[in-house]
Formats: C-alpha cells, structure tokens, sequence
C-alpha cells in the first residue's frame, strides 16, 4: 500500500481541447447539485466512484424526450414511437462510437447497470459452457459484481474459481499469470479498483488468457467514465460499465461484447421484445442486442446516458484524464503535508498508475466517524467496505474512508477535504 509520505449543449469549459487544462470553475455551472449548501456549507462531492453527477444538459434531455417524444420503442408505427425508437438506437450507437465498439448498432447491450451486464455474462455464456471442475479466474481487487455471479455458478455447476492475488503496492501479482489461466475458461477482471485506484494492465491479462483458450469480461465501471476507453486495444471480450458512474442517469448499463459472442448465447430473460416468435411449442429468440433486452426497457435513461456521452466526448477522455492524474497528484501531496504518517492511503503510490480513487484510513478512527464528521462541512465521502470485502481482508481492514474524483473536482475541494480531516482530528484527538 502506498503511504501518503511516498508520495450538443456546451460550456465553454467543455470545448476545452489538446493539453488546455479544464476550467472547473465555469464547468461546475453545468451540474445544479454541486451549487447545493449542506449544513451551511457549499457541498463538496468525492464520492464519485459510487454515482457522478448530472449535468443540465442531461437533464434537459432526459426532461424533453418524456415531454414531446415518449412512447414504447420497436413497437409502434405512429410518429412518436418511430422517433423514440429512433432516438432510442442513436442513443445506443453513440455509447458504442464512445468505447470504440467496432458494431455499435450491434454489441451493445442495454441492461439495468454494469451489474446486471455482469451476471447476463455468467448466466447466459455461464450456464452454456461452464460445467462441473471447469475454472474461472478472478482478482482479488474485484468488485462483489464480479465475484458473486461466478460463485452462485461455482455452487451450481461445481466449477473452480481461482484468484489472482493484490501484492503489498496494490497491483496484480501477474508472475503466475500462465500457471493461473492454464486450463481456464474464463478471466473476471476490474479495468480500476474502485478501492485502490489501481490499473491494471488488461491487454496483457488478455493476451495471456487467449493464449490459453479463455474469454476475459472486463468491469469497467469505474474506468469508461475516467479514461479513454477503445474495446479493441483493450483485447476484452465483454466489458460492463454503468451509466449512473459517468454524468448520467440510474437504471441503465451497457454490456458490450464481441458480435460473434453475443450472436452464440441464449436470452439472459424471457418476454416481450427478445422474441423473433412465440408458439406452444417454443419461441426463437430475436437477432442481437435485442434477444438480450426483454421487455420495455429504460428509454429516457438511455436518452440521458446518451447525452451523457455526448458531453463526455465534447470535453475528450484524454482532457479528463490529464485532469484527475493532477488532482490526484495533488491529493495525495497534500494528504501527506497534512497529516503525515496518520493518514494512510491504500494503492499505487504513483498517481498516475491509478484513477482518482482514494481509499484511506486516518488513525484509528472508525471511517464512518470520519465521513459523519466531513458531512457537517459538506464534504461528502464513502465509507464502508465498498462491495469489496475480499480485497478489505486483503488489505486486513473492515473498512476504508473512500474519496473519489470527478471532471467536476478541483483542488479546492481537496483543500476543503483537508481541513475537514483536520477538524475530525481534532474531535477524535
């Protein structure tokens, strides 16, 4: 662990291109929320890594599709319904063009959240070529998403899960790579640690797991809102990731995967709208994504993740990273100015080996304390195990305190982090 001593509506702060930094100031007007005082004071919101933010811009997306377009999509051949639809799949290829999906009408799947992207993985892929002493391998580092669907199939079928284990400095021990996917059919794998911040080097994991005949499904909840994200550079064969996580709303993921893939596996649920045709004696599924979708799905919140992605692309990926590696540089230098060796942060000391996720112990104080007391200064931070228990032992805690950026943090919100801490401190001294 790293110590902290180791080290198509636009602002003009979203035009921001090249190596311009952002101008958070004027961008923060975009996000009504943020403009909010809690018990007297401006809110400041570090907890990002478990939902952002909306900005007006999705918001008024969201509000006029529901007030001139709403009608059920792929149903209807009266005017409304043919625009929704239509605005429907847009909405679904931009969220493609945006993770570099090489068939964005096809591969992307719509779902309830990255979780369920998950476990459509494990239950539809799963349940059709898994079976009793076959091996799936996951990191320690994983997110609950990624672990609890594989053991409900590992208490099923009888398969094996192996771990890939979290050294001292918060990366994958990798040296046994071979020797762990060796006869492996599939490798689970965070694309960021929503505890530590850590990358982890997926082209690498990738190229290693086809070499040994398995599929790798990526969770790029925490990475496809804070980097540039291209599915085919990444070597990935599914990747999940939530929308609530990157400007826009609850109640909508995406699972991408490979169109070949998708095109294999059974329905992950039955109903309405993943049928080609139903009769007595059975049904046949409908073509990709569609097959995948039962059901009305969410249709403003693909609307709105929709104009999530448009924002995000106006700013560019690489502006937003370039912005949180700073902030969390900065972060980190002032933590360790402050308070020294009472304040521990867990993960890669580089910043720029992490995204801009901290997870940190202070003293011995319990991390619920510390964000009830930060909460009377309006900063807002998680606390809790972070649906990573197996990483918490890992780490030999029950929990951490989490601050986690957003393209609408600066450094005064790390300042004010800071002397809240300090006013904990103080209570707790």
């Amino acid at each position: 662990m790293a110590h902290v001593n180791d080290a198509d509506s636009t602002t003009d702060a979203v035009m921001s291109t090249g190596a311009q930094p952002l101008d958070v100031a004027t961008l923060r007007k975009d996000f009504p929320l943020l403009s909010r005082e809690v018990h007297g004071h401006p809110i400041t919101y570090l907890d990002t890594a478990a939902s952002s933010q909306r900005p007006t811009q999705v918001l008024d997306a969201m509000r006029e599709y529901d007030e001139t377009t709403h009608a059920n999509v792929h149903r209807g051949v009266y005017t409304i319904a043919e625009e929704a639809t239509r605005r429907f799949e847009e909405a679904r290829r931009k969220v493609g063009r945006f993770i570099g999906a090489p068939d964005p009408s096809r591969e992307i799947v719509f779902t309830k959240n990255a979780t369920e992207g998950l476990n459509l993985v494990a239950h539809s892929w799963g349940r059709t070529h898994l079976h009793s002493g076959d091996v799936v391998v996951l990191t320690e580092m994983e997110h609950h998403a990624n672990i609890v669907p594989w053991q409900m199939l590992a208490e099923e079928r009888g398969i094996t899960i192996r771990w890939i284990p979290v050294d001292d400095d918060g990366q994958l021990e990798l040296d046994r790579l071979d020797r762990l996917v060796d006869g492996a059919k599939l490798v689970g794998v965070t694309c960021m640690s929503n505890v530590l911040g850590t990358l982890p080097p997926i082209r690498h994991i990738a190229d290693v797991a086809h070499a040994a005949g398995a599929l790798v499904v990526a969770d790029g909840a925490q990475s496809v809102p804070h980097l540039p994200t291209d599915v085919t550079a990444l070597g990935v064969d599914f990747l999940a990731f939530s929308s609530h996580k990157m400007l826009g709303p609850t109640g909508i993921g995406v699972l991408w995967g490979k169109e070949e893939l998708l095109n294999s596996l059974p329905p992950f649920l039955g109903g309405g709208e993943m049928i080609l045709d139903v009769r007595k004696e059975g049904f046949t599924p409908n073509d990709i994504p569609w097959r995948f979708e039962a059901g009305t799905p969410p249709i403003t919140e693909a609307i709105g993740l929709g104009a999530a992605v448009d924002y995000l692309g106006a700013i560019g990926m690489e502006t937003v990273r370039r912005h949180e590696i700073g902030l969390t540089n900065y972060a980190m230098t002032t933590l360790a100015d402050r308070f020294g060796d009472d304040l521990l942060i867990f993960g890669p000391a580089d910043p720029a080996a992490r995204g801009g996720v901290l997870s940190f112990s202070y003293r011995d104080v319990h991390p619920h304390d510390i964000s009830q007391i930060l909460d009377q200064y309006g900063v807002c931070v998680r606390a809790g195990h972070h649906c990573a228990k197996p990483l918490m032992r890992r780490l030999g805690v029950n929990a951490t305190a989490r601050a986690s950026f957003g393209l609408y943090n600066d450094e005064s919100d790390v300042d004010t982090l800071a002397d809240a801490l300090a006013e904990a401190g103080a209570f707790f001294a």
